[in-house]
């Protein structure tokens, strides 16, 4: 049987030992990697149904995933005006202005990736917007996506006319006389005003995402782990991967959120392992708290607003039986935990499950922005793996401290940001994302942004906490090697070995031996998925 695909001229690189192969050329075959050898008996194995691809000396690693990614919610709310590039307030209103003008009247204005540091010292709400949203039904996603601006015509529609009560951490931010603000924090108060807005068709959604995922594929990644499985997120992938026409590899982990009853954690349970032929479902996603910027983390000592003292679940403990529930029934889960008090929880709590006995179980925390030096070993002692994404440190905070991620925290505090190196040299396994839509997914402006840490709209900018930068090699680890052991894979993917899975990326250059700096630039020549190609350069 002639293999599916074969590369030549090519540069194999390890990321083990960050060495490359003795041999030059590889094979295909059933979505496996089936030869590696030199050009002469590689290209002897090709047959008239073989892809052949001379590479002229570009460098191949395992297929990089991406560690935390939402593509479904992702492709819906980027879908609007994109507010990321606004440096302060004047650059949004004028953004906004320059959006309503396009609108048909009536129309609903969406807008993502507000950055709440616009707003310097004046409180987060839409009267700062005033009066270029007067009477436009608007929501604007702050970058977080954790929190929501809405417009007073939103909010009126919406029938939001003042405080709520959720039975999670949430709220509708309200002025001293009880009149909304716009501001709503966390998903159940962000939903009140979603839901009077329009919403996408079926059709409108596939695309989208399917628009996502290409975009995705010729950046390099050929995997992620998917961080929810909301609404028709499950079948959206059935429905690609039915069509041929799902160019990543994807692990989905379904929420659990608080309240969730004994039916629900049985659900759940039951849902694993199933997916299609690139996607599977496989874990568990779970809230510790929310997010520093809008007051919603979980911290030890409260913020300098005197904000983000409570657990996204009202009763932690009964976060803490869920995950033994889940532990025992041998489900890994994945926790957001971004505050130091919301980490230790979660450690605790995969303590407890661990020590009670059942399987061998690899759990995971997501973001760990700011934790104690006690902290740091505890990861290695129980096997949890540190998720991070290093971008949002380059992107959302200031060297100086003066952002508002750092202000709220306090010096101390802040000094502890995205600890990636203290974790790696702890035991940590570090797992490397994007948190897409939050951040950009392309794989190799991660992996630099762990490297650099600095603002990837201005480099020249001092890094923030360079001492917690990690290599070269141990950033291309983190996206291939330790994303593979995350999901118990290690045995078929995150190498380049015979028998492993063809999921491959391709550059132009070594990522180990181009600058930090450099390395977003660095083209992607090709990207396949089970042996097929998902993207290929023209130059290839």
């Amino acid at each position: 049987m002639h293999p599916s695909l074969v590369l030549l001229s090519a540069r194999l690189l390890d990321p083990v030992t960050g060495r490359l192969l003795p041999q030059t050329a590889l094979a295909a075959s059933g979505g496996r990697i089936a030869a590696l050898g030199d050009d002469r008996e590689i290209r002897a194995l090709a047959g008239a149904p073989t892809t052949v691809i001379d590479l002229k000396g570009a460098v191949v690693t395992p297929g990089l995933t991406d560690g935390h990614l939402h593509p479904v919610t992702g492709a819906e709310l980027t879908h609007g005006l994109d507010l990321s590039g606004c440096g302060d307030l004047e650059a949004v209103r004028e953004a906004l202005a320059g959006e309503v003008r396009r609108l048909v009247p009536g129309a609903w204005l969406h807008a993502w990736g507000l950055d709440p540091n616009v707003f310097g010292d004046r409180p987060v709400g839409s009267a700062a917007l005033s009066p270029v949203l007067d009477g436009v039904p608007a929501t604007l996603l702050l970058f977080d996506a954790h929190s929501m601006l809405a417009s007073p015509r939103a909010l009126e529609l919406a029938g939001v006319d003042g405080p709520r009560t959720f039975d999670q951490a949430a709220e509708v931010v309200c002025d001293a006389d009880g009149r909304p603000t716009g501001l709503l924090l966390e998903d159940a108060a962000c939903e009140l005003v979603e839901r009077a807005a329009p919403r996408p068709t079926r059709a409108e959604s596939r695309d989208r995402l399917a628009a996502a995922l290409r975009s995705m594929a010729a950046a390099g990644l050929t995997g992620g782990h998917v961080m929810d499985a909301n609404g028709d997120s499950a079948a959206l992938y059935a429905e690609l991967d039915a069509a041929g026409e799902l160019p990543l590899r994807l692990r989905v982990a379904p929420w659990c959120r608080p309240g969730a009853d004994a039916d629900a954690v049985r659900e759940l349970i039951g849902r694993q392992g199933t997916g299609g032929a690139l996607w599977r479902t496989a874990g568990v996603k779970l809230f510790m708290d929310g997010t520093i910027d809008n007051g919603t983390a979980w911290l030890e000592k409260p913020d300098c607003h005197g904000e983000s003292t409570h657990a996204f679940w009202p009763d932690p403990q009964a976060y803490t039986r869920v995950i033994g529930e889940l532990h025992r029934a041998g489900v890994p889960t994945a926790t957001h935990a971004i505050g130091d008090a919301a980490v230790r929880h979660a450690l605790d709590a995969v303590a407890g499950a661990t020590a009670a006995g059942g399987p061998s179980v690899r759990h995971r925390i997501e973001h760990i922005e700011t934790v104690p030096d006690d902290t740091l070993p505890r990861f290695a002692e129980l096997g949890v793996i540190a998720s991070m994404q290093p971008t949002h440190c380059c992107d959302f905070t200031r060297a100086d401290h003066t952002d508002n991620w750092s202000r709220r925290l306090g010096e101390e505090r802040a000094s502890r940001a995205w600890r990636c190196r203290d974790l790696w040299d702890a035991g940590a396994r570090v797992v490397l994302g994007s948190d897409w839509p939050i951040a950009p997914f392309p794989p190799l402006g991660v992996m630099a942004g762990a490297r650099h840490r600095r603002p990837s709209r201005d480099l020249t900018q001092p890094p923030h906490g360079p001492e917690q930068a990690l290599t070269a090699l141990e950033a291309l680890r983190a996206m291939t090697v330790n994303a593979a052991w995350a999901a118990g894979e290690e045995q078929e993917a995150g190498r380049l070995a015979v028998g492993c899975r063809a999921d491959l990326t391709v550059l132009a250059d070594s990522p180990l031996t181009t600058a930090a700096t450099d390395l977003p630039e660095l083209p992607v020549l090709l990207t396949a998925v089970d042996g097929r190609p998902t993207h290929r350069d023209a130059s290839v």
